[in-house]
């Protein structure tokens, strides 16, 4: 539908494009918007066609976070909003939608205009961000009260460390793309209008590799950020993951002593 506010679209074969739709509010996300997320998340990670996606919003803006004109509305009408609890070892639903997943396999967020607040968040939630050099990423919730209940105090911390997090989100000012990508917050830093193209020229990059092998390495470095309970047990969980994956290893092996891929040269692949 066109005026859906979440597209899903895959434009080259297995990349699935997750469109944040909502333009009129600067793609603010409302209940609706958070199911059609959650599920278009979901469909991503179940589709075996599919190897990598993309997130990114419509209209020159990525996401300016939940949509607190509804917010208020459901509050004056008694609604409860968006708030399932989190059930340990079940996936659920946050206010974000999507935000509460360990997505299953490789994303990308392209990032324009505004990912602020739960924004922010979604950006978060991805592997890498791609970022337009004029946008701006931000904890503006902070100025009416609002916490972050998207996963922003457990990712962001694990990806630009604690000091850095905490200023973030402390003063909620605005952070430019230059310093996004100073402190590691952005992966590449684009031109305006240039972020979707250039998430899409990164994930064909990343279809070029031996899957499981990325796949593998992919859950051993979020396992080791988040759930490893000491260093050996991090190193435990690589070991073993790695060694599903020898298979591959071997014909990579066998490749290079064919002659493929010296010197660095990735463009054989």
């Amino acid at each position: 539908m066109a005026d859906a506010s979440v597209l899903v679209t895959k434009p080259v074969a297995a990349i699935t494009v997750i469109t944040i739709n909502r333009p009129k509010a600067k793609n603010a996300v409302d209940r609706p918007t958070a199911k059609a997320l959650y599920d278009a998340v979901i469909a991503f990670e179940q589709d075996a066609t599919q190897k990598v996606c993309i997130l990114n919003g419509s209209n020159g803006t990525f996401c300016s976070g939940a949509d607190l004109k509804s917010v208020a509305k459901g509050a004056e009408g008694k609604q409860q909003p968006l708030l399932q609890p989190i059930i340990p070892g079940q996936r659920t639903i946050a206010p974000m939608g999507p935000s509460r997943l360990a997505v299953a396999k490789p994303m990308i967020a392209a990032v324009s205009g505004y990912a602020v607040a739960g924004g922010l968040e979604l950006s978060l939630l991805a592997d890498m961000r791609i970022v337009e050099d004029d946008a701006v990423l931000g904890v503006f919730c902070r100025r009416w009260g609002v916490p972050l209940i998207d996963g922003g105090t457990v990712r962001l911390q694990a990806i630009i460390g604690y000091g850095r997090a905490m200023d973030m989100i402390l003063t909620g000012r605005p952070v430019g793309a230059q310093e996004a990508l100073a402190m590691g917050l952005a992966n590449r830093v684009v031109g305006k209008g240039e972020g979707l193209d250039a998430a899409l020229a990164l994930a064909r990059e990343l279809l070029k590799f031996p899957f499981a092998c990325m796949m593998a390495d992919r859950a051993s470095l979020a396992y080791s950020a988040f759930s490893a309970t000491s260093f050996d047990d991090a190193l435990t969980q690589e070991f073993e993951r790695g060694a599903t994956v020898l298979k591959e290893a071997a014909e990579g092996a066998a490749r290079f002593s064919a002659g493929e891929g010296r010197h660095g040269d990735f463009g054989k692949l």
